[in-house]
């Protein structure tokens, strides 16, 4: 595919970018999650005080974004295959740009929940559609080259949105945050409107109707390959959101450390998700990709095993017990690209609901580690690092058995090609 692509629905005129813009544009649409949740954590003391609400109701705001953006997110992909890739992400922008606003100017937790649960249903539009633009526009090492220059940039989230938050609190009122928020959403969405193609034509956009969307999701959630595929990204991902979710039990309590040093756990996890995603890129075309899976699989269970057999034998310490971290994330981003990239292939005509099922997925099971598994294993640093094996030794089987299925349904295609396999 050429590095320069035009829209193939754009009447008025010709919109052309290169796939180095296309990588930021699609980053840019990914960090809309990380920074409308880490941002804001560091003023939670002073909306407390300025809204005069309760701990657990400033808790809340976080919990109505995660519940929206949580559904929503099964249906972005939907509206993109009927409606166009380019047309929804600039809603959702327009939508989310309103409600950080409102955000930003409201009188009462109330209002602030409720304008919370617009970010959340905008939000996600960017990282499950994108992955469908990268799909409609490049193929083969070039999608996985794109998806994995995508993941580099959007790894600088999470390492600076917290440390923004607290700067901006600390110099201004926490309403500053939701307002650099809605600058970010607005130069955004002029920078989407002018540049973003439109990668999904007219003559390729499926029906918005309940039997059509029924039988699509039917198809999906019914697909074996589908879960198999797709269980490999999101048990990796559990695992190290299993560390996100006890944090504050595992550097506090376990490690003894300020609320101020964080740093030690997220910066080497950001560093090995950077480095895995720069590994991929460069890797991707030059070997094949099911080599690049497992060299990320002998990074993922390498180093859940040294941080299983480490704190079997030592107490926890720094930087021995968080450095398991850093070549994790190596792993886990080197498998995600071409895993998701399979995934996307697996039904081509509506990849936009494949990426939100895929999503939705993702997010599913990080909840029900937040929200289950990491209070249960939180009591011990060798629980969390059995924990963590777990979730890669499961990540590695699904994969396993996703290329032995694979290999059966060609067997039969063979047999029989005039059967309807998925």
């Amino acid at each position: 595919m050429p590095d320069e692509l035009k829209s193939s629905n754009t009447p008025l005129k010709t919109v052309a970018i290169t796939s180095s813009a296309l990588a930021v544009m699609l980053a840019g649409l990914s960090m809309l999650g990380p920074f409308s949740i880490d941002t804001y954590l560091p003023a939670f003391p002073n909306i407390q005080a300025s809204l005069g609400a309760s701990p657990l109701e400033v808790q809340q705001t976080l919990t109505a974004y995660m519940f929206s953006f949580a559904v929503m997110i099964l249906w972005h992909g939907a509206l993109s295959d009927a409606f166009g890739r380019r047309n929804i992400i600039l809603v959702s922008l327009a939508v989310f740009a309103v409600a950080t606003l409102g955000c930003a100017a409201a009188h009462s937790i109330e209002y602030l929940w409720a304008f919370r649960m617009l970010q959340g249903i905008a939000a996600g539009a960017g990282v499950v559609i994108g992955r469908a633009i990268i799909r409609d526009l490049y193929a083969g090492a070039a999608a996985e080259r794109l998806l994995s220059l995508v993941t580099m940039i959007f790894s600088i989230a999470p390492a600076i949105a917290p440390i923004l938050g607290g700067w901006i609190v600390q110099r201004m009122d926490w309403r500053a945050i939701f307002l650099s928020l809605f600058a970010y959403a607005v130069l955004l969405l002029i920078y989407c409107y002018k540049r973003l193609p439109e990668s999904l034509p007219r003559d390729k956009r499926q029906p918005f109707n309940p039997e059509f969307l029924y039988q699509s999701y039917r198809r999906v959630f019914r697909s074996p390959l589908f879960h198999l595929k797709a269980g490999t990204v999101a048990f990796n991902f559990a695992g190290l959101f299993l560390y996100v979710a006890a944090a504050p039990v595992f550097l506090v309590e376990h490690l003894g450390l300020g609320a101020d040093q964080f740093g030690w756990q997220f910066v080497p996890t950001v560093a090995g998700i950077f480095l895995g995603a720069l590994a991929a890129n460069r890797l991707a075309g030059n070997i094949p990709m099911a080599r690049q899976v497992l060299i990320g699989f002998t990074f993922l269970i390498g180093a859940a095993s040294c941080n299983v057999l480490y704190h079997a034998l030592f107490p926890p310490m720094l930087p021995w017990s968080v450095m398991p971290l850093f070549f994790y994330t190596i792993g886990m981003s080197m498998v995600a690209p071409g895993a998701t990239l399979l995934v996307l292939d697996l039904f081509p005509t509506i990849r936009g609901i494949v990426a939100s099922c895929q999503s939705f997925t993702l997010t599913m099971l990080g909840a029900l580690m937040a929200g289950v598994i990491a209070p249960v294993l939180s009591h011990s640093p060798l629980a969390l690092a059995a924990g963590q094996l777990a979730c890669t030794l499961i990540a590695l089987s699904l994969w396993l058995g996703g290329r032995n299925y694979r290999r059966l349904l060609d067997v039969r295609r063979e047999k029989n090609p005039q059967e309807t396999i998925e």
